[in-house]
């Protein structure tokens, strides 16, 4: 066996494995899951693709031949489709929201999360183009100033100023979702913010179907778009409340210990009812309520750090903040409110047989429990600030043994030239040769899964054999 040093990699393949409130962390590997296609999000993708040009073909049948003759009528033309399709990408944006289990299932996790970001940059779009053609083009019909339509938009027209009001919440939402200010938002902030999306259906629904110059008429066309209106927001109970009630009252979730991992992270093991029927892969994550006070009010996303084992569940949690320092004093008894499992990085979502995972600080919890599960031959690679940053090691070396799993704890800074050449294309060639045959999947610090995205991609690993961790919706 390597030792491993400062700056190198060693690669470990201990038999030693770990006890935490005598629950047996080395657990009897569980059955490898099928894989599961693409096929899903190649049809739902369809799906919306048709929707979309559904969308706009009541302005396009209803729409005289040679009407647009003039400027006014272009614009406001342009106005009008452009208001439709906010309106589709609105509800498209909601459904994705709902936490569908069986929107993750198809579409997967960083797939999900990709397409909810990009459709939310251009819903933005469409309603800022509705707004400012129907602006220019009323406005020029009515031979007045911009300025000047505004004041009888909000003046004479039912249900306007609703509209307006969801057109800020809509450029909050969007001012927030930039990368670098979610950064430095709390998550609570974040969260209540993205929340307050929901009433922009709300408020726009009065919009719609009082001015829109498609959906105002009785008919088959309205009908249509007040039936997709149900089915979403049926989808969003169905998502968030129905499902995860029925859950919580299925399972029963306790807190049974809370276990110190290291100075800054803690496991927290949970108990229930039923466990043995919770069809969990390793990976995925839950949103966790812990009914105690000064937590109650929270939900935050946490992965399980153990694949299921019908006796209990653990997450192992880094301490950042507040919510997560008051964590350290849950008492055993604890109810708990948990909404999952959601994700799809899980070994049922790769596309090749061998896998190599890369983690680097606590975002090796979903990777150790994905290491029970994945087919023999796996590489990990773990990056760690110092030792002390090393979480579950000896838990590693177990699964390392059991499931012939190759090792490597590459210890030291980002700008250290061990860790540097070793992360790079030729460094990652250099451990893991058919790395380019591999699915890859990442789990750490922002910094780490950027740099570790490009090293691959100049390996030649292709992008839909990497699998990046993602707790967004």
């Amino acid at each position: 066996m390597t030792h491993s040093h400062t700056h190198a990699a060693g690669r470990r393949t201990g038999t030693t494995s770990s006890r935490h409130g005598g629950r047996s962390a080395a657990p009897v590997p569980p059955q490898i899951p099928a894989r599961r296609g693409p096929g899903g999000r190649r049809l739902l993708a369809a799906l919306l693709l048709v929707g979309l040009l559904a969308s706009v073909l009541p302005w396009w049948l209803g729409t005289p031949a040679g009407s647009l003759r003039t400027t006014a009528a272009t614009v406001t033309a342009a106005g009008r489709i452009t208001g439709l399709i906010a309106g589709y990408l609105l509800l498209v944006q909601v459904l994705m929201m709902s936490r569908l289990s069986v929107l993750e299932r198809w579409i997967g996790g960083e797939q999900l999360a990709r397409w909810h970001r990009d459709i939310g940059a251009t819903l933005l779009v469409a309603v800022l183009s509705h707004l400012s053609l129907i602006l220019v083009g009323y406005a020029d019909l009515r031979n007045q100033s911009v300025l000047a339509e505004v004041g009888t938009l909000l003046g004479d027209y039912e249900d306007m100023l609703s509209a307006f009001v969801a057109t800020g919440i809509m450029l909050v939402v969007g001012f927030s979702s930039v990368r670098a200010i979610r950064r430095a938002l709390p998550y609570e902030v974040w969260h209540l913010l993205h929340r307050s999306s929901y009433l922009v259906l709300l408020l726009g629904y009065g919009h719609q179907f009082t001015h829109g110059a498609q959906l105002y008429k009785p008919g088959p066309v309205r009908t249509g778009w007040i039936a997709l209106y149900l089915l979403v927001v049926a989808a969003l109970l169905w998502g968030r409340v129905i499902a995860p009630l029925a859950f919580n009252l299925r399972y029963r979730l306790r807190v049974a210990d809370v276990v110190a991992e290291s100075p800054d992270t803690i496991s927290i093991y949970l108990t229930g009812e039923r466990l043995g029927r919770l069809e969990m892969l390793g990976g995925q994550y839950f949103r966790w309520r812990f009914l105690t006070p000064g937590c109650w009010w929270q939900s935050h996303p946490f992965s399980v750090s153990a694949a299921a084992n019908g006796r209990w569940l653990r997450l192992t949690v880094k301490v950042v903040g507040r919510h997560t320092a008051d964590l350290r004093d849950l008492e055993p008894g604890t109810r708990v409110w948990a909404h999952g499992p959601s994700g799809t990085f899980t070994a049922a979502h790769r596309v090749r047989e061998r896998a190599l995972l890369i983690a680097g600080g606590s975002g090796i919890t979903p990777i150790r429990a994905m290491l029970e599960e994945l087919p023999p031959g796996a590489a990990l690679i773990y990056r760690a600030r110092t030792p002390a940053d090393v979480l579950l090691s000896r838990e590693l070396d177990w699964l390392a043994q059991e499931r012939d799993t190759s090792i490597w704890y590459v210890i030291g800074s980002r700008d250290d030239p061990g860790p540097r050449q070793l992360m790079s294309p030729d460094g990652l060639r250099q451990l893991v040769p058919d790395v380019a045959r591999r699915d890859v999947y990442l789990c750490g610090p922002p910094g780490l899964v950027e740099q570790s995205v490009r090293a691959l991609r100049r390996a030649g690993v292709p992008r839909r054999q990497i699998h990046l961790a993602t707790f967004e919706l």
